[in-house]
């Protein structure tokens, strides 16, 4: 009995200390916002990684079903949690059409130890919206309808940090040697920055990496998709100062002096 209630207590003393993720407070399942100005509010979920453990996070708004080929994102946000667990948003009113418990949240973040968790919202409504609903996306929330459900939550951080298969980290932790290109996953790692030598002895340059396709953009981009954050290793090298103990020179004398009074102010 001893035993049983002093469990209670320890249960009861580190539960504010307890891992969670992230659980949307507003907007409410089967709520209704109104386009223009929002607030968005999260909490604890209580299930792992710990808010404090979670770094930059985006936020899209998505309308329709619960897979990738039913939604669409129809606008983003992006943040920090050292901000805080509200974020107030602007939705603008032309970006979709009215979809009856067709939108949710979904909040991708980056793990500072690696890796990202992605959670949703629960469905809810948003009045004067003005534009239309894409076809996939209508499709989706006709599919959906009845369902206050966002989809599961996707969580790689345990993935990532470990650097498993798919992580985007290398085998044995070391996620900067993997090509920037080649990483998936909400965390991007760079590699250490190189430092410039004393002298420029080189005669013949080439490129540090090799060359890549580029498409110019000639509209609007939407926002990137996925990523989160970028981490750059940390520099090792390191730069030792010394006292110059010389004596410094006695000012000019002479002619020299006496040329350089003429331009004295």
């Amino acid at each position: 009995m001893l035993r049983s209630a002093l469990l209670a207590t320890l249960v009861a003393a580190l539960s504010p200390f307890a891992l969670a993720d992230v659980e949307f407070v507003t907007p409410a399942a089967g709520g209704t916002l109104a386009a223009g100005a929002v607030s968005i509010t999260w909490k604890d979920s209580g299930t792992a990684p710990a808010l404090s453990l979670l770094a930059g996070w985006s936020i899209q708004l998505m309308v329709g079903g619960n897979t990738d080929a039913t939604s669409v994102a129809i606008t983003s946000f992006a943040g920090n949690m050292v901000s805080g667990n509200s974020y107030t948003a602007t939705i603008p009113a032309a970006a979709s059409g009215p979809a009856t418990n067709g939108y949710y949240l979904k909040m991708t973040s980056a793990a500072t130890s690696g890796g990202q968790v992605i959670n949703f919202s629960k469905r809810f409504s948003i009045s004067g919206m003005t534009g239309v609903v894409p076809a996939a996306a209508a499709a989706g929330v006709a599919a959906s309808a009845g369902s206050l459900d966002g989809p599961a939550t996707i969580n790689s951080v345990s993935n990532n940090a470990g650097g498993n298969a798919g992580s985007g980290a290398a085998a044995g932790g070391d996620e900067y040697a993997v090509p920037y290109g080649q990483q998936t996953g909400g965390t991007k790692y760079a590699p250490m920055q190189p430092i410039p030598p004393t002298k420029i002895t080189k005669k013949n340059f080439t490129p540090l990496n090799p060359t890549s396709a580029v498409v110019i953009a000639r509209t609007n981009l939407p926002p990137a998709q996925g990523v989160v954050t970028t981490l750059t290793q940390s520099q090792t090298f390191s730069v030792v100062s010394v006292e110059n103990t010389a004596a410094p020179v006695a000012g000019p004398t002479g002619d020299m002096a006496k040329f350089l009074n003429r331009w004295k102010d």
